[in-house]
């Protein structure tokens, strides 16, 4: 697959990121870790892709979000919000990365009409970009309820209430390794290697694993069948969850994303990983093309996250996929308001994406944390694979 290098106007900002990469392999010896290497591609301020101004999400950007493509998915997940806020008799809601701020909107919006609006409207969003085209999303679609957005740079403090976090976890710096036949672990890293303006400068190279990644891969009990198996681990992904924990008093946490149990993630047919990039609407696997103009994710390993919730203190309150999680909490119903046909052809196209085996709807999952809350999840009714984690 070819695919189109970055405009000239945009060659400064990408001299610019190479150079502060390269400076970091050159710090280490020759060698980064790939989640150091995918921390500075997606984050470094004003340069990574997360953190420039690079159109990301909908049609003129690399990929389409569930929130992007209409208001069902706002609208089933604000039916599980309100059940949870009517529970607590009031709340706030806290979203990560919040990205357009199409979900906010849509949220904010259905809570209004179910008459369970939140005190409050949390986003936690460190780009600055972002944050600009979220007020403007919220301002324009949804601006009677503007004024109860605010935008947070660290975590809040005794929050009561419902954290969302949709597409977040696949965004976290990933650990990547190789174990071969023999049961050998290696770290692969980043080195440098010199490139024209028109090819990387990036390469995989492989390095000595550390006592917690040797330990962590050693634990999987891989099926290594005569050959290599390569992979990744999410370290980030456990702080996170136990940084929640300790400022969600009351309530529950909501992570919807794409990935697997964890016997499914490292299944031996599963042994080039789950690193993936979207780059215009395409999907590659080369985490080297075009840093800081390129989305990079892995697939999310629910069950180190459930194991992490609970060390940190939550109950594990539902795990499904997204098409048995919005058909619990409404979908249906959704569907058969009236409406033109262009309007019913658009919302059973919204449901097809959302829902289908082979589109979104198992793929993606939902994971309910709550804490110092009992009362059943509706989003769960259908389907609650909690025993399977």
């Amino acid at each position: 697959m070819t695919l189109t290098q970055v405009p000239a106007e945009q060659k400064r900002h990408k001299r610019e990121l190479h150079g502060l990469i390269r400076e970091a392999i050159q710090q280490k010896n020759g060698f980064i870790a790939f989640d150091e290497y995918m921390q500075m591609a997606l984050y470094t301020p004003g340069l990574g892709y997360y953190s420039g101004s690079l159109a990301k999400f909908g049609a003129a950007g690399d990929f389409i979000t569930a929130p992007e493509m209409g208001d069902l998915f706002a609208g089933c997940l604000a039916a599980q919000t309100a059940q949870i806020l009517e529970s607590l008799q009031g709340g706030v809601v806290l979203e990560f990365g919040a990205g357009s701020g199409a979900l906010a909107a849509g949220l904010l919006n259905e809570l209004d009409t179910l008459g369970v609006l939140p005190e409050q409207y949390l986003i936690l969003e460190l780009s600055g970009e972002l944050r600009v085209r979220q007020k403007e999303t919220i301002k324009s679609r949804a601006a009677e309820h503007f004024s109860r957005v605010r935008w947070l740079d660290t975590l809040p403090v005794n929050l009561c209430g419902v954290v969302v976090a949709n597409e977040v976890l696949d965004a976290m710096p990933v650990k990547v390794f190789e174990q071969d036949a023999s049961g050998k672990v290696m770290e692969m890293g980043v080195g440098y290697a010199e490139a024209n303006d028109e090819q990387t400068p990036f390469r995989w190279l492989p390095g000595e694993a550390g006592a917690e990644l040797n330990s962590a891969v050693q634990a999987l009990n891989l099926v290594l069948d005569g050959n290599s198996y390569r992979s990744e681990i999410a370290f980030q992904a456990p702080a996170w969850i136990e940084s929640l924990s300790e400022v969600l008093e009351q309530g529950a946490v909501l992570l919807i994303d794409y990935g697997f149990r964890q016997a499914e993630y490292y299944h031996p047919d599963r042994d080039q990983g789950t690193l993936m990039c979207h780059y215009q609407h395409r999907v590659h696997p080369d985490p080297f093309f075009e840093p800081g103009f390129q989305d990079i994710t892995a697939h999310v390993d629910f069950t180190a996250v459930a194991l992490a919730a609970r060390r940190a203190g939550f109950d594990l309150a539902g795990y499904a996929t997204q098409g048995a999680f919005l058909l619990s909490t409404g979908l249906l119903d959704r569907m058969a308001l009236d409406g033109s046909t262009k309007a019913q052809l658009e919302l059973a196209q919204q449901a097809k994406k959302l829902t289908m085996p082979h589109e979104m709807g198992e793929l993606f999952k939902v994971l309910a944390l709550t804490k110092n809350f009992t009362q059943p999840l509706c989003g769960f009714e259908q389907q609650n694979h909690l025993n399977r984690l």
